[in-house]
């Protein structure tokens, strides 16, 4: 008789790990015009797309975003298929990071200040080139640190 235990919640069939990798390059690019954008009306419109394609992301996991499309339609029939698999809870987590921080941005920039917007999009940025060049997730990171220090359910 086995004595392994089952995890009390299963994880959720695995993605590709590229997939993210490649939408975190997409969003650094546009992260980087709003940026050359400085604090003009414009940067701030680029940053809402990027803030409400953080939401889309956060509601539906990154493969659900219109970045994980473009992976799955041209870039991923480029690559071939992988064995890796990644649990989609940590970058679907991220997803909700960068809604945070670029939603703080779009919203201080319609209500207070255009300076808001190149500031954050520059942390954004920054988090975003950290996952497409490096592959390191800043916010799937932090799902992990919680996920260990949270009290089992």
């Amino acid at each position: 008789m086995s004595h392994e235990s089952t995890p009390a919640v299963s994880a959720p069939q695995g993605i590709d790990p590229r997939g993210p990798r490649v939408g975190a390059g997409i969003t650094a690019l546009l992260l980087a015009v709003t940026l050359l954008l400085g604090s003009s009306e414009a940067a701030l419109w680029v940053l809402t797309f990027v803030a409400l394609s953080f939401l889309l992301g956060t509601l539906r996991g990154a493969q659900g975003t219109w970045q994980g499309w473009v992976f799955k339609t041209f870039v991923q029939p480029r690559l071939g298929p992988t064995a890796e698999r990644e649990d989609p809870r940590p970058p679907r987590f991220a997803q909700g990071v960068g809604f945070v921080i670029t939603g703080v941005g779009v919203v201080l920039g319609f209500t207070v200040s255009l300076v808001a917007v190149p500031v954050a999009a520059g942390l954004a940025l920054v988090a975003a080139v950290l996952n497409a060049a490096f592959g390191l997730c800043l916010g799937c990171e932090m799902y992990l640190l919680i996920r260990r220090f949270a009290p089992a359910r």
